[in-house]
């Protein structure tokens, strides 16, 4: 055959094992947040990481941990990265949920005026105050949660008005509405180019604590390997992500429409943990948080949440594909200090 016809017959090839390929895909919708901390959400499908595990996953946008919750509790997604507080708060009333990995961590700060930094600047300074928050959003329950430690009744000493997202929170801080307002990442740069003042981080209230977390519903855990090829994808996204910097911005942008420098200095934010793991120590202590502070009824017992193994099957066997890579290999040396139950 001649050398040109052998090219043509590959390329067709080629051409329909990509097609064979993408019939054969598994359809997944995934819900999503439009913040920085969701982007190995963007990386995994603009670069084909989900493809690569045989998954075509459609992402569909949700505004707050709320309504995604409810997404996911009522089946209309497979899988959903909501939040600490939503996932929680509706297993503590019964939900069948699992926890199977993480998104992001920490992220979310209190911002006020400049003219009010003089007398706010702690959370001991919220007594008397109207404080705007995202309706469980997990920056709202740390904040809860602090309160509790200051013998502050957060049902009344303060009042609390609860948004719809962040930008809503910034406006009414803005405006004189509130004394104060808790966002999240990039909405806290946001904020600050607003000529607002972020006085207190969540990280500065809880160290170590999660954010959005990998849940789907028992019956969606019982599809085969579907899962651990989904983490396994989203792990190599945080990969790519560390290593990657223009092509990481370059995706975020097309699900959050912001400046591309809010984007960078949102996403490689020191006060943002972008580990893919379930974190069960700092989950398990975020339920104490929500508990104590009265946000969710503690009878039921939280270890039920977790399911582990498809975490531990997709970074056990990425490792074992790159046995000399340093970043699989610290992930597996963190993964059990993190994750005991």
């Amino acid at each position: 055959m001649h050398p040109s016809r052998i090219a043509r017959a590959g390329i067709l090839a080629l051409s329909l094992l990509g097609a064979t390929s993408l019939a054969h895909a598994e359809n997944l919708k995934v819900g999503y947040l439009p913040v920085t901390g969701h982007a190995k959400f963007f990386v995994a499908k603009e670069y084909g990481l989900f493809k690569q595990e045989g998954l075509d996953v459609e992402l569909i946008e949700f505004q707050n941990s709320a309504d995604g919750l409810n997404a996911v509790t009522a089946g209309k997604l497979d899988v959903g990265a909501f939040g600490t507080t939503a996932p929680l708060a509706h297993y503590a009333k019964g939900a069948d949920l699992k926890v199977i990995g993480g998104i992001m961590g920490l992220d979310a700060a209190l911002v006020v005026t400049p003219e009010k930094a003089a007398s706010i600047r702690n959370i001991g300074d919220l007594r008397g105050k109207k404080v705007a928050t995202v309706r469980l959003a997990t920056g709202d329950a740390v904040l809860r949660g602090a309160l509790h430690d200051e013998k502050i009744d957060w049902k009344s000493d303060l009042k609390i008005f609860e948004l719809k997202n962040p930008p809503a929170v910034i406006e009414a801080v803005k405006s004189g509405q509130v004394d104060a307002g808790v966002v999240w990442g990039p909405h806290d740069i946001r904020a600050e180019r607003q000529g607002l003042k972020i006085v207190v981080r969540s990280s500065e209230l809880q160290p170590g604590h999660p954010c959005c977390r990998i849940v789907v519903t028992s019956d969606k855990l019982k599809q085969g390997d579907t899962h651990v090829r989904f983490l396994r994808a989203i792990l190599k996204a945080e990969k790519f992500a560390a290593e990657r910097r223009k092509e990481t911005i370059d995706a975020i942008q097309k699900y959050v429409k912001l400046d591309r420098d809010v984007l960078e200095q949102g996403y490689y934010s020191p006060h943002l943990d972008q580990s893919t793991d379930p974190n069960v120590q700092g989950t398990q202590k975020f339920w104490t948080t929500l508990v104590s502070s009265e946000v969710v009824d503690g009878t039921r017992p939280l270890a039920p949440i977790f399911d582990l193994t498809p975490y531990r099957k997709a970074l056990d066997s990425l490792a074992k594909e790159n046995p000399r890579d340093a970043f699989w290999q610290a992930r597996l040396k963190s993964e059990p200090t993190r994750n005991q139950l």
